[in-house]
């Protein structure tokens, strides 16, 4: 008896060919049936995996926004029952802008966040990753 739903399995042979790595994973998980649990979302093409916005820290935000709305609504979720954020930056001078974006997507949720500056993501081109933790609705 599967008790998680996983959405979007991939492995990371497809995603990070470069690096030759080889890790079954997924875009969300549904726990128990009420949790989703989204994976860092970046501006990139769920499908196609293309990389989008370089250079942009806004347009990324927003593109990894799209994302985490799109994999809650397959969750049976929305942005509204968000829990938890987290926001990873390249560079602290991203922050105003980012955040301001991602205030535009969530005003009225207030969730709990958190912010992190990191030396680097997963790809040179990624600016900014966010993570989400929302519940889905009796």
């Amino acid at each position: 008896m599967t008790v998680h739903h996983r959405i979007r399995r991939f492995n990371t042979r497809d995603t990070y060919p470069e690096q030759k790595l080889s890790n079954d994973l997924c875009q969300a998980v549904v726990a128990k049936g009420r949790m989703v649990f989204v994976r860092g979302q970046i501006a990139q093409d769920l499908d196609t995996r293309e990389s989008l916005h370089v250079g942009d820290a806004r347009l990324q935000a927003r593109k990894a926004m799209a994302n985490v709305k799109l994999l809650l609504d397959e969750a049976g979720s929305d942005l509204s029952h968000i829990c938890r954020i987290v926001i990873y930056l390249v560079d602290i001078r991203y922050r105003e802008e980012v955040y301001t974006e991602i205030g535009e997507w969530l005003r009225g949720v207030f969730p709990v966040s958190t912010g992190l500056v990191v030396s680097a993501l997963a790809r040179p081109e990624w600016l900014v990753e966010i993570e989400v933790t929302a519940v889905i609705p009796e």
